[in-house]
């Protein structure tokens, strides 16, 4: 590819029309799109269709297989050959309405950072696809024609339902498909010359635990209880023990409920939890050990001995996205647009997952291309800063643009 002043043209017109483009990113912002919030998120899919018609794509919106989501949003450009290449965002965010306005969240300037929900994570991102694309047509019309571009947007990525990723598989995976950028947030030091991509993520598995116990009264007759909190405590504390930041495994216990008042021996706990892990044999050995806990009794009741019952549930399997051979080649591409550009471009393995953790083994998939920024899923802010909202980096769209298109670029070419 010969650049000349092609990369100072490129850094020119998206910086004329950043404005343009924040001001797309604000209307998506405006929208709530929390998860469970199916309208809103319905909303925001066809705010980002009308967006995109203006590039020239046509939109498909396809019920989630799981009732309660908005629509999956399927954005495609036909080009005239069969070399395809993807790109991922979402549709939705962390925050329910409520949140955003007990804690008067929403599209604020302040200095070089936006903050409001979903600016970083991930309307930002859809912005930065945005951006890159209008590049590519504007400079290389004939590459923009050429190729097939298809935007996905899943409806419900925070609740990492798998029926997004079977749709990405579906629509992507094949030998002319080139890659499937995903566009989540991805860092950028304060000099803006050092850029973060990543090259894995952590598979999950979430857990359900329930204890069954024997109620009594808690003055009268206590000795005839068997607290099923207590054996509930017993278990948090083993479950916790298997957190090993050493192999990089995480168990969080989130969710704990239990009891109803307090002059009665509680009779029935649960807890919900998810364990992360990078390597899959790690994965895999513990959920084996969240698993043996199932039926554990520990705990009886001291006059009769009837013993609490815990039953565990694995609810939902993740696998990790580990390092592979087709994301260091994507990783390699961007790397060498980014040494033409004057930029340091690094790998980076995110505890995180992402719509990549479905697809990565069948399509060659690059995360962290989105905009910079931080404090994602946080809606809180207190006065001594110790909170903190979410807010992403305007001034990182038009490097972080530019690299992706020069990255874009190379792949195409160098296929």
């Amino acid at each position: 590819m010969n650049q000349g002043n092609f990369p100072t043209t490129v850094q020119q017109f998206l910086s004329a029309n950043l404005l343009s483009y924040l001001e797309l990113l604000q209307s998506m912002v405006n929208i709530n799109s929390f998860t469970a919030n199916a309208t809103g998120v319905n909303q925001l899919g066809r705010l980002t269709a009308d967006a995109f018609a203006r590039l020239g794509f046509i939109p498909e919106f396809i019920p989630s297989r799981y009732s309660g989501f908005g629509q999956h949003l399927v954005l495609t450009r036909p080009g005239t050959s069969g070399r395809t290449i993807g790109c991922i965002s979402h549709l939705d965010t962390v925050y329910p309405p409520e949140e955003e306005q007990a804690n008067d969240f929403h599209w604020q300037v302040i200095g070089n950072r936006i903050y409001g929900p979903g600016t970083a994570d991930i309307k930002g991102g859809t912005v930065a696809i945005y951006m890159m694309l209008d590049a590519i047509r504007a400079f290389r019309p004939d590459v923009y024609d050429e190729v097939t571009w298809i935007v996905l947007l899943d409806a419900s990525e925070e609740d990492m339902a798998d029926d997004f990723g079977a749709l990405c598989h579906h629509r992507l995976a094949g030998r002319e498909t080139l890659a499937a950028l995903i566009f989540e947030p991805g860092y950028m030091n304060s000099a803006g010359k050092e850029f973060w991509v990543v090259r894995s993520r952590k598979g999950m598995g979430v857990f359900n635990v329930q204890v069954e116990g024997k109620s009594a009264h808690a003055g009268s007759a206590h000795a005839q209880g068997a607290n099923a909190i207590v054996q509930m405590a017993e278990v948090i504390q083993r479950l916790a023990a298997l957190t090993d930041y050493e192999r990089q495994v995480t168990v969080n216990v989130g969710v704990v409920q239990g009891g109803t008042v307090t002059n009665r021996v509680p009779h029935y706990a649960q807890a919900r939890l998810e364990m992360r892990a990078f390597e899959l044999d790690v994965y895999e050995e513990t959920i084996a050990k969240i698993l043996v806990l199932n039926e554990l009794s520990t705990v009886k009741s001291q006059e009769n001995g009837y013993a609490c019952r815990v039953r565990v549930e694995l609810e939902r399997r993740t696998l990790p996205w580990p390092a592979n051979a087709a994301t260091n080649y994507l990783i390699a591409v961007w790397q060498e647009a980014g040494r033409e550009l004057g930029f340091t471009v690094k790998p980076e393995d995110r505890g995180g997952l992402s719509d990549g953790n479905h697809f990565w083994f069948a399509v060659p998939c690059l995360d962290g291309l989105g905009i910079a920024g931080g404090n994602a899923h946080s809606a809180e802010r207190s006065s001594d800063g110790s909170k903190d909202q979410e807010y992403c980096l305007p001034g990182s769209l038009v490097p972080k643009t530019l690299l992706n298109v020069l990255g874009v670029l190379k792949l195409i070419e160098g296929d």
